[in-house]
């Protein structure tokens, strides 16, 4: 494990508004004192066998490696919404860990999961429980959002109790909602707290 605990925020966003999320997820994780945020993507997913991706994203965060992975005390992972499950190059960079799988170095370290969808409707909760899967294979523990947290009662755009997640509206022009930005915050507050206690 890497000597500065770190929760690693890993996510997929075409449009910016899973980014949007990820600000805030990583805003929460360092609100606990000592643990960092530490923030990658993966690649998008080319149409064609031949196309082949710049090794290195031209701005904004860098890449996933597997040594991300492997040193991090906990994982919180986001994507859009794609017909209720995640986005195919996130589903691809998860189907590139069989060898942290094997190994077992993800076991009982804390995860939780975010997304963003068009509709109110889109597939949230369906996307969230969908990503949880790899995470339960790899051992590790996945984190929810209590309803200690009263936001959840009463929010009429994004957040549940899978999760954060964000409504963008139909053209993709909304911005995140107090409720949306404050649970975000809050799922990566306590992923890091959790992750906090095991590392001691």
């Amino acid at each position: 494990m890497a000597a500065n605990p770190y929760i690693l925020v890993l996510y997929y966003s075409r449009t910016g508004h899973t980014a949007k999320l990820a600000d805030c997820v990583a805003r929460g994780v360092e609100q606990v004192a000592g643990m960092e945020a530490r923030i990658r993507i993966v690649p998008p997913v080319a149409p064609t066998t031949d196309e082949v991706q710049d090794p290195v994203p031209s701005d904004g965060p860098i890449y996933c490696e597997l040594d991300d992975l492997e040193e991090c005390s906990g994982l919180i992972l986001g994507s859009p919404t794609r017909f209720g499950n995640m986005a195919a190059p996130l589903k691809f960079f998860l189907e590139q860990t069989s060898s942290l799988w094997l190994s077992g170095v993800l076991v009982d370290k804390p995860c939780a999961v975010f997304t963003s969808s068009g509709s109110l409707h889109g597939g949230q909760e369906s996307t969230l429980l969908s990503m949880l899967i790899p995470l339960l294979h790899h051992g590790m523990l996945p984190v929810g959002l209590p309803y200690t947290q009263a936001r959840l009662m009463t929010t009429t755009t994004g957040g549940t109790p899978y999760g954060a997640s964000h409504v963008s509206g139909h053209a993709g022009g909304s911005e995140l909602s107090d409720d949306e930005g404050a649970l975000a915050i809050a799922l990566g507050k306590r992923v890091a707290s959790l992750a906090q206690r095991l590392h001691a």
